[in-house]
């Protein structure tokens, strides 16, 4: 069952203040943790303009609890504010992306990244403990699995409250399943939430896609229609992600957003 409110370890995580240098401590110190050793896992999180967001997800992801090395690379995707200079405080590395756009700034940490395993993550999104663990499982002991996924729900920034989230979010769980059964299981993949092996992704070209499609579903695409196997929807209560409802709010509001998204899929 999906939680109606949002759970304290997530909400205290979401509220803490980037600004204090408390914050950046805590980052540079837990990461230290998970980051003493060649990393099995890397982690790639673009970002652009994200100083409000952006050490709120670091120390989520660094407080998570795994057996595998990791690496966070966040990518600075020609930010105006201070979100390079937050990152390099914490030692977690930022490397600069010059051309616009979230294909270049995916494709340009997976070009550096030294994991076996490839997370994708995004700067307002908070992930909890067992994130990297549940996620990486299914990679590591099942070769015939080229690629992961994983649930979210949302926090309100905007006027929609988290009971109405509630319910939108089995409606987009529905939706997610029509795609699946009727569509294409490769729609259901987000980048702030899924996974595969690097190698593989690089196999393929990485994030690069067609016009008119997304770089994150059309890589899942791409890896099962390599042949590298099929997708893994990871459904685990502990890998829930916690996103910000900001694109939503782009969109016009919840019920307008989500018109848009209903036309999108039946082609209108």
């Amino acid at each position: 069952m999906r939680p109606i409110s949002i759970p304290t370890y997530i909400e205290q995580l979401f509220k803490t203040n980037p600004k204090e240098i408390a914050t950046t401590a805590l980052i540079r110190e837990r990461y230290g943790k998970i980051a003493n050793q060649p990393p099995v896992v890397s982690i790639v999180i673009p970002a652009y303009n994200e100083e409000e967001n952006i050490l709120q997800t670091l120390l989520s992801l660094s407080n998570n609890e795994t057996q595998w090395p990791v690496e966070i690379i966040v990518v600075n995707n020609n930010s105006k504010d201070r979100t390079a200079e937050m990152v390099m405080a914490t030692g977690i590395p930022c490397v600069n992306e010059p051309k616009q756009g979230i294909t270049n700034a995916r494709n340009a940490g997976l070009a550096i990244a030294k994991g076996k395993y490839i997370l994708n993550a995004d700067a307002d999104t908070i992930y909890p403990k067992d994130w990297i663990e549940e996620m990486i499982k299914p990679l590591a002991t099942n070769e015939n699995i080229c690629s992961v996924y994983g649930r979210f729900s949302f926090i309100p920034i905007g006027s929609t409250g988290r009971f109405t989230y509630f319910f939108y979010e089995y409606f987009a769980d529905f939706m997610r399943w029509l795609n699946k059964v009727f569509r294409d299981e490769a729609m259901n993949a987000y980048g702030f939430n899924s996974g595969f092996r690097r190698e593989q992704g690089l196999e393929v070209e990485g994030f690069n896609h067609p016009p008119g499609t997304n770089e994150d579903g059309w890589l899942a695409l791409k890896l099962r229609e390599k042949g590298f196997g099929k997708l893994y929807y990871v459904t685990n209560i502990n890998a829930l992600v916690w996103t910000t409802d900001r694109r939503i709010q782009i969109d016009g509001g919840l019920w307008k957003g989500t018109w848009k998204r209903l036309k999108r899929m039946i082609g209108w």
